[in-house]
């Protein structure tokens, strides 16, 4: 009997018909799938942070940024689907659909009310401001 083990590590379906009709099989037209976190850099001079976060596939009416003193959370809604024209014969659709997020701490509090964001590219940048420190109260000794 013949030996079988070539054909199931790389799959019989696939070993058996990769050379009948090569064009049958079409790759994905966007690659990887949903990301599962967002990607940050995150840098700091004397008066703020930046945050460039990459969120490709979203609208900025779905991505959502909380602020909570020093913790900043990120949430998008990424939802990727093509247009068909009706001319066109679909082969095959790779849409996705879902919600990435990412939370992360900075060393001092943010000042929620002066802080900007802007979406630009599939890049979110967030110009996140110190919240300032009040100066300490003396106190009064009894």
């Amino acid at each position: 009997m013949a030996n079988l083990s070539p054909f199931v590590s790389r799959g019989l379906f696939d070993e058996l018909f990769r050379d009948v009709n090569p064009g049958y099989f079409i790759k994905p037209l966007h690659g990887d799938s949903l990301p599962t976190q967002i990607k940050v850099d995150i840098k700091e001079n004397s008066g703020e942070f930046i945050v460039e976060a990459e969120i490709p596939g979203a609208s900025k009416e779905h991505i959502h940024v909380n602020i909570d003193g020093n913790v900043v959370s990120i949430r998008a809604e990424i939802s990727q689907v093509d247009s068909q024209t009706n001319d066109d014969k679909l082969l095959r659709s790779e849409r996705y659909y879902g919600e990435v997020s990412r939370s992360f701490q900075l060393p001092v509090d943010i000042d929620d009310s002066t802080s900007k964001a802007r979406y630009e590219n599939g890049v979110l940048t967030l110009n996140l401001l110190k919240k300032q420190k009040q100066a300490g109260q003396r106190m009064t000794i009894e």
